[in-house]
């Protein structure tokens, strides 16, 4: 106010407390906000460093958490190999006990095969059962082959229309005993019939062969869905070669991790339903891929647990650099509390004192009022 006139000591004294009072604005916000650079006006320098370290390490926790769902993708198809890999090992407890059974019990040639003509035979295969017309048969001419192959022709051309769906019926002499099954493989089931010197009873083929060949493709069936439920977020590492997981390292998206998938069906993995257990020779070929299934499954297992491990270690890293970023950007804008408090007390001391030298410098002025 120019109008207003004050004696030398008291403006020296207004512009103490008014310069009091700003350091004492400026320590306050520090002291409220607990940082020394709380803008660009502060020190450009520190705070344009401190922000660029900041973006840095928020850019770096949005990584992380790619990473993190990354490792639960990885961890699902590991949860999942483990489970494919017992069932694989179940199947081949299965597949040795059968391999452990006698190869058949239940079909048997008795006495001298004679010229006759046999009643009507039937077996079943599936749910349908197919009967033959009365077949002859030759001793000499046929033997025990030929009666197989003629049983097998008559169960082609099953009476009655039975066979509308043209299937196939073949036959054989395996250790002195009849096998008859479709030709793809189907295994039939005798129901009843006889034939002079001939004895067919009970199931065709080893019962217990066959009842361990269904809980074997049954595991195989179970291998198939588990595969295809190991899916984490849209991604399934056992779903096939064209199933990627991409981890990304770093804020330019210059490192990363590519996890390629794998088939982890049954077919996948070398293994296929089985069709017939009759033999030996069957049975260890179903063994054998077996085998092979867990052996893929180990190094898939070995593959996976080992990108876990890269995956978790930059995790790891990720999480001490975004502290390294922010612990930088905090020395550079953090304020000393103690020395900002110190600062303070000094500030209201000071400020007080200019108050009261302030007071001193205008009695002076005041010494007027006497006069009146």
């Amino acid at each position: 106010m120019a109008d207003i006139s004050l004696t030398a000591s008291m403006r020296s004294n207004l512009l103490s407390l008014q310069n009091t009072q700003s350091l004492m604005d400026t320590t306050q916000e520090r002291l409220s906000t607990g940082k020394k650079v709380n803008s660009a006006i502060d020190n450009p320098s520190s705070y344009y460093a401190a922000q660029s370290l900041t973006n840095r390490a928020s850019d770096l926790s949005a990584l992380l958490d790619s990473m993190g769902q990354g490792i639960q993708t990885i961890k699902a198809a590991d949860e999942a190999i483990e489970a494919i890999t017992s069932f694989a090992q179940q199947a081949k407890a299965i597949a040795n006990t059968a391999r452990d059974s006698a190869t058949s019990k239940s079909a048997s040639t008795t006495g001298t095969l004679a010229d006759s003509t046999t009643d009507t035979m039937s077996f079943k295969v599936g749910d349908k059962t197919y009967t033959t017309a009365a077949i002859s048969i030759d001793a000499d001419a046929d033997g025990l082959e030929g009666a197989a192959t003629k049983i097998a022709a008559a169960l082609t051309a099953a009476t009655d229309g039975q066979n509308t769906s043209g299937v196939t019926f073949k036959a054989e002499v395996v250790d002195g005993q009849l096998k008859i099954s479709t030709a793809d493989g189907k295994v039939a089931e005798f129901v009843d019939g006889t034939a002079a010197g001939l004895t067919v009873s009970g199931e065709i083929g080893n019962v217990d062969r066959q009842s361990s060949l269904k809980q074997y493709n049954d595991i195989l069936s179970q291998i198939d869905q588990l595969a295809k439920d190991a899916s984490y977020k849209g991604v399934n590492l056992l779903g096939g070669k064209e199933q990627t997981l991409k981890v990304v390292f770093n804020e330019d998206r210059s490192s990363s991790l590519t996890i390629q998938g794998v088939d982890g069906s049954a077919s996948g993995l070398g293994m296929t339903e089985a069709k017939d257990w009759s033999t030996n020779e069957a049975i260890d070929a179903s063994i054998t891929a077996v085998d092979g299934a867990i052996s893929k499954l180990r190094n898939y297992a070995s593959e996976f647990g080992n990108n876990y491990s890269v995956v978790q270690n930059r995790e790891d890293f990720t999480e001490n650099l975004i502290n390294v970023l922010e612990e930088g950007a905090d020395k550079l804008t953090l304020a000393d509390m103690n020395e900002e408090s110190a600062n303070m007390l000094a500030l209201q001391t000071r400020q007080q004192l200019a108050i009261n030298s302030l007071s001193l410098a205008s009695q002076a002025a005041q010494s007027v009022l006497s006069l009146f």
